[in-house]
């Protein structure tokens, strides 16, 4: 491989999503008042907020559908009664603190600066543009990337073609000296796959290649590769 422009996806890749997304749950329930089991929450939401963030990148769902229907819905499947209004002003609250806390996957700093003298690197993210450069910033990733990109600065989402070749294109890349490291199978490999990118799947979250690529389980195993 002639790798020039490595691009990575940012949440459950390098950003520690889950980990920052429970801080953020711990401080806006106890600022509500919400007194729900903390971990029965936690463990009832996350495959519905995966549920959510699936059929966001399907356009099935709107951004304040995601955001709204993922906590009725946890809530509901606990029983816990809460009204519409506390269910708002958590979306809103989760979406405004979740960027203050930026826990990133161990050796994700020791990679990056590894990389940063070798390559281009930039970002490809589903997140929400109002959040993501919050993260980087308050995590200090910055100044390790040179573009980022985002779904709703392109309209589309990963997997679909059209954001890659954006990317390809705002980042003067070209398609076979440019690699995709990402966790979400579907979208961060699958998507760069089909239109001629190399990758590597970082099988972090339990979810397994379904296709032969080069595989990571954890951040410091790309060094073999880059």
């Amino acid at each position: 491989m002639n790798i020039k422009h490595i691009f990575f996806d940012l949440d459950h890749t390098l950003w520690d999503f889950e980990s920052n997304s429970e801080k953020t749950f711990e401080l806006i329930f106890k600022k509500n008042s919400v007194n729900v089991n903390f971990e029965d929450f936690i463990l009832k939401y996350k495959p519905i907020n995966h549920k959510y963030w699936k059929l966001f990148r399907e356009d099935k769902v709107s951004k304040a559908d995601l955001r709204y229907n993922r906590l009725i819905e946890a809530f509901e499947g606990l029983n816990y009664k809460i009204s519409d209004t506390l269910i708002h002003t958590l979306a809103k609250e989760y979406i405004d603190f979740l960027p203050n806390y930026n826990a990133l996957f161990g050796g994700a700093m020791d990679l990056l600066s590894y990389l940063k003298p070798k390559y281009k690197m930039h970002i490809i993210t589903n997140g929400f543009e109002e959040v993501q450069h919050k993260k980087m910033k308050n995590s200090n990733l910055l100044p390790f990337f040179d573009k980022i990109i985002t779904s709703e600065e392109v309209g589309v989402k990963k997997p679909n073609p059209k954001i890659f070749h954006y990317a390809l294109e705002k980042s003067n890349a070209k398609v076979e000296e440019s690699i995709m490291i990402g966790d979400n199978f579907e979208a961060d490999i699958l998507g760069a796959k089909n239109i001629g990118m190399h990758t590597i799947f970082c099988e972090f979250n339990g979810e397994v290649a379904t296709e032969n690529v080069i595989t990571v389980s954890k951040l410091e195993q790309i060094k073999n590769y880059l």
